[in-house]
């Protein structure tokens, strides 16, 4: 049993995964930005929004939902990853959080049918449309899911040469993995609809696809919605019973979150996501990343004492990019502070 104390050093200490090490367990979830072009490339605005966090000490920070293709974006001003002319704008944000000392990922993201990107049909498992708003999808063909599944692929080559430490896949909030994943919008006959085995099809071949390109010693992170807030949608056992399926393949923590694969509000309060990731934990044996409307330390310390391994504050530090300088102080816990800014420490 970890004494109080022991929890707020917890949070502060280093924790590994496979090479790469995270000073602590302070994680910034992936969050649009809207700040890209329609060319899909790294501005201004993304060096000095991901480089603040890291001064700020964020252990790990996630870069927000990138397209491995034009058409796999939320919307016109999404990032993307699908060309060779990515990688540069890539470096800089890269460069600039490794210089303060952080551990950068990105999510690798197909937004399927909530797709809004203009002059572009929406593809999907299945042609049913989000809502009366959303245009109706295409349904993918076999020979289209593969060539995804390599653009995947192609899009982690990319973030390797980028620099990235982590890599995320995105199988969550009703994006493109997430539609195969999920009963609600994947009716397909085929090997990629029915069983749970083959709607985690999808999912295991981009698997396989990143694994094979990138370095053995870089974690895969995948983010998955735990719950689809429906009787004859996905729970946390399913997600967890499919999630076993295709470990094996290289996925080294997996991301909680839940919803959105169909218009549905969850009753959202601090940390009500958190059960459905220790149930996860528990079915998977997998660490798990957590959290929702997390905004105080304290809170943070009880998400660890229950098992949670590394803990997603996205509002707060959107609001607050120091925010793990000063939970370190609440939680009279010390530790390094930019050289620049020391006159400044509590």
């Amino acid at each position: 049993m970890y004494t109080n104390e022991r929890m707020r050093h917890m949070l502060f200490t280093p924790i590994t995964f496979r090479n790469v090490t995270l000073k602590n367990r302070v994680v910034m979830p992936p969050m649009c930005m809207y700040s890209a072009a329609d060319d899909g490339m790294v501005t201004d605005w993304h060096v000095t929004h991901y480089a603040t966090r890291a001064v700020g000490q964020v252990g790990l920070i996630i870069v927000e939902a990138t397209g491995v293709e034009p058409r796999g974006r939320i919307s016109n001003r999404d990032l993307g990853i699908w060309d060779d002319a990515h990688i540069s704008g890539f470096k800089r944000v890269v460069e600039q959080v490794h210089a303060q000392g952080g551990k950068i990922g990105i999510q690798l993201a197909h937004a399927g049918r909530k797709s809004e990107v203009v002059n572009s049909t929406p593809v999907a498992p299945s042609a049913i449309a989000f809502n009366e708003e959303y245009s109706l999808p295409t349904a993918l063909t076999v020979q289209e899911i593969q060539a995804v599944v390599q653009k995947f692929a192609q899009g982690a080559k990319r973030a390797v040469a980028a620099g990235f430490d982590i890599i995320e896949i995105h199988a969550a909030h009703g994006y493109l993995i997430n539609e195969f994943l999920s009963p609600l919008t994947n009716i397909r006959e085929d090997e990629y609809g029915g069983s749970i085995e083959n709607r985690v099809r999808f999912l295991q071949e981009v698997l396989i696809a990143v694994r094979n390109v990138i370095p053995a010693e870089m974690p895969i992170i995948v983010r998955v919605s735990a719950d689809d807030y429906h009787e004859d949608g996905n729970t946390p056992e399913i997600v967890a019973a499919m999630l076993n399926l295709v470990k094996h393949h290289g996925i080294d923590i997996i991301n909680v979150s839940s919803g959105a694969v169909i218009p549905v509000m969850p009753r959202a309060y601090p940390g009500y996501q958190v059960a459905m990731a220790l149930v996860i934990k528990e079915i998977t044996q997998l660490p798990v990343l957590a959290g929702g409307l997390i905004t105080e330390p304290a809170q943070v310390l009880q998400l660890v004492k229950a098992g949670i391994d590394l803990v997603y504050t996205g509002r707060e530090l959107l609001r607050n990019p120091y925010w793990p300088l000063q939970a370190a102080h609440l939680l009279q816990q010390d530790v390094a502070w930019p050289e620049a800014y020391l006159r400044g420490k509590w």
